[in-house]
């Protein structure tokens, strides 16, 4: 099953409609950044939808597609075909160093382990120009977001990680589970595959200790805040 089928062709309604939201609510965080960007990365950019939406709306930017699973870097590539604009990268050392204007990483944190974490900061610290601005967006899944989402992963495939009452349960009083299971995304590259044991509060300070944060909102109601809503939102600025 392709990276589109369980995201924006998703079969529900609802799903399908939020996954689409969380990339509108990206953009127009990047619209509102005081700086008119020449370059704009979407680091970990899965099928490279949100290339599209970029070039709708920076459409004399550079966009740089950087993938490291080859996969999704092929789903990527069939995505945007005959699109100019664009270029696409699996190994993030081949991206200039600090020629990023503006650069995007959603849905990406959440899955990566400690050590990944730390790696991928540093690689966007060495893309990123000085002044440039990173957006990081990342899933509720603590409290009731975490709720309902167990929920509706429960009716899905019940018994699974992130689909048992107890991990749901835990995850909904705010103490995600730890014993996450990982296995590899592309050769040696960690990866968490489910969303759930994933807290934003921890990407926060390990963000707050790199760069600095400008804003954070969340998609899709901003006003409705991280207690509510299912996608949260860190504007950052290198430092």
């Amino acid at each position: 099953m392709s990276y589109s089928d369980i995201t924006f062709k998703d079969k529900n309604r609802i799903k399908r409609w939020l996954q689409n939201q969380r990339l509108v609510s990206a953009i127009k965080l990047g619209i509102h950044t005081e700086q008119c960007p020449k370059v704009i990365c979407d680091f970990g950019a899965g099928n490279g939808e949100l290339c599209k939406l970029l070039l709708e709306h920076f459409p004399e930017a550079r966009i740089i597609c950087y993938e490291p699973a080859p996969q999704l870097l092929d789903e990527a590539r069939d995505n945007l075909k005959g699109i100019s604009n664009v270029e696409f990268f699996q190994q993030v050392c081949d991206v200039e160093m600090e020629s990023v204007d503006l650069l995007f990483c959603l849905e990406v944190f959440e899955h990566l382990p400690l050590k990944e974490t730390q790696e991928v900061i540093h690689e966007i610290e060495n893309i990123l120009t000085p002044e440039g601005r990173l957006i990081v967006g990342v899933p509720v899944e603590i409290g009731i977001p975490a709720l309902y989402k167990g929920i509706f992963r429960m009716i899905r495939r019940y018994g699974a990680f992130d689909a048992n009452i107890k991990n749901v349960l835990s995850s909904s009083i705010g103490y995600p589970p730890k014993n996450r299971p990982s296995g590899e995304i592309a050769p040696g590259f960690r990866f968490h595959f489910e969303h759930t044991g994933f807290d934003f509060r921890s990407l926060n300070k390990t963000l707050g200790n790199y760069f600095t944060i400008l804003s954070i909102t969340t998609s899709p109601f901003p006003k409705l805040g991280a207690w509510l809503m299912p996608e949260i939102y860190f504007t950052t600025q290198k430092r």
